[in-house]
């Protein structure tokens, strides 16, 4: 079985700096693999070790598809191929336009019967792509997954729901968004890291794939919250008229 796992490059978040004018400030700050995504390509190893297949990585962005540095971060997880589409025009891609481009690049890259996405992006965390890749490729789609599991060509699919677990058989080919409960990625030991350099990777133009970058929606900004300054409202008397007060405190102010 051949797995295709599609992730995201994102800013470090604590190297974005909030301007006085509350918009982002991204310049210095270096790039990463979403950590949802890093749940996705762990299992997609799981599954190929337990029963057999190959694992594939695949990306859509702009410069930073390319770096071989995040290359490398990607395919020391145990992958043994990288895809990317690199366009300027990702980087303000939306959840519909990233889900196209990624489908071109599923099919381009052929016999895959099971596709991985991460819950949500580390940055927008719109949890739309995994969705709408599904329905872009007219296949299974199902999200919020916490276990998966092969059984004679089915996938074994739950999902942890408020009061109880609800047990899916999904056939393939199939998309599947798993959460951050799923699993604990690994970390790759030296070794791996080292020979991830040798690993084989592709990166395709929008053309080459197929692809274009559609937008549905348009951002007229991104603004971090306003800052305020802490009340400093002190309940000092432990007994139960303190509490009243407190409980009464916060009815006026939600």
């Amino acid at each position: 079985m051949k797995i295709a796992v599609c992730y995201k490059y994102v800013p470090e978040e604590e190297e974005i700096r909030v301007l006085d004018d509350r918009t982002l400030d991204f310049s210095k700050a270096q790039w990463k693999i979403g950590q949802y995504d890093l749940n996705a390509v762990e299992a997609g190893m799981q599954l190929a070790e337990a029963a057999g297949g190959e694992v594939v990585v695949l990306t859509a962005g702009d410069a930073a598809v390319d770096n071989s540095k995040l290359k490398k971060s990607i395919l020391s997880r145990g992958p043994s191929m990288m895809y990317g589409i690199k366009d300027a025009g990702m980087s303000g891609a939306d959840s519909s336009a990233t889900a196209k481009v990624l489908k071109a690049g599923i099919e381009k890259i052929g016999d895959i019967q099971l596709v991985l996405c991460g819950e949500g992006s580390g940055d927008i965390y719109a949890q739309q792509t995994g969705v709408m890749l599904g329905a872009a490729l007219g296949w299974p789609c199902v999200n919020a997954v916490s276990s998966l599991t092969l059984q004679e060509g089915r996938l074994i699919a739950e999902r942890s729901l408020e009061h109880s677990v609800e047990v899916l058989e999904v056939t393939l080919p199939a998309v599947i968004s798993v959460t951050s409960d799923i699993n604990i990625p690994r970390i790759p030991p030296m070794r791996d890291i080292l020979g991830a350099g040798k690993k084989p990777s592709a990166c395709w133009t929008l053309d080459e794939a197929g692809a274009a970058v559609e937008n549905g929606t348009r951002t007229h900004s991104i603004l971090a919250p306003e800052q305020t300054d802490r009340r400093r409202i002190i309940f000092e008397d432990d007994g139960e008229q303190s509490i009243h007060a407190l409980c009464e405190h916060l009815r006026k102010i939600i």
